[in-house]
């Protein structure tokens, strides 16, 4: 791949200890630490591994007590201590409770035995996801089935791309008969 400079180091620098170069880099490595972490408390909360009110006051008093509440302060908070400075930065108690959030979705949902106890269901319903595309390829949407590195990584990309939402429904779509027909 011909990337360029300021591409590879956003690359090598997306980690949590990583200090992209690049304005654009920053804003990613932020945009993707606000995404994940709403992400998986909505996902925890649907999964009923926590609930939004198990969200330790001292973060929700300073971040907000919903999905969008939080969005909305991380994403203004950004914007209001970035202007006019040549960084994109948090102020310090914002960053530092969704720091703290981080460490309570670690302990609460990330390492949570209910939790984990999910992974092999997800494992089963990726493998069985790709084992019936290799067998139905026609199934796999046009712009995904044409990838240059074979059949194989074309079916692995188009998973790859699925929502967690949506390869649940494919594989229950897929998977679980609708009822049973009568001859």
């Amino acid at each position: 791949m011909n990337l360029t400079w300021e591409v590879k180091d956003g690359i090598l620098n997306h980690q949590t200890a990583g200090n992209p170069s690049t304005l654009e880099g920053k804003i990613v490595r932020l945009s993707d630490k606000i995404a994940y972490i709403n992400h998986d408390i909505d996902d925890a909360t649907r999964g009923h591994i926590i609930e939004e009110n198990d969200i330790p006051t001292e973060y929700t008093n300073i971040l907000g007590h919903s999905l969008s509440e939080r969005l909305n302060t991380l994403i203004h908070d950004i914007v209001s201590n970035s202007e006019g400075k040549d960084d994109i930065i948090m102020s310090p108690d914002v960053y530092q409770a969704m720091q703290d959030l981080r460490k309570f979705m670690f302990q609460n949902v990330y390492t949570n035995p209910v939790a984990k106890g999910q992974e092999k269901k997800a494992e089963k319903m990726l493998i069985d996801l790709f084992e019936y595309y290799m067998e139905h390829i026609d199934a796999v949407p046009k712009e995904h089935r044409d990838a240059p590195e074979g059949k194989e990584r074309a079916i692995i990309d188009y998973i790859a791309c699925m929502t967690d939402r949506y390869a649940v429904t494919k594989y229950n779509e897929l998977m679980i008969p609708t009822g049973w027909q009568v001859y």
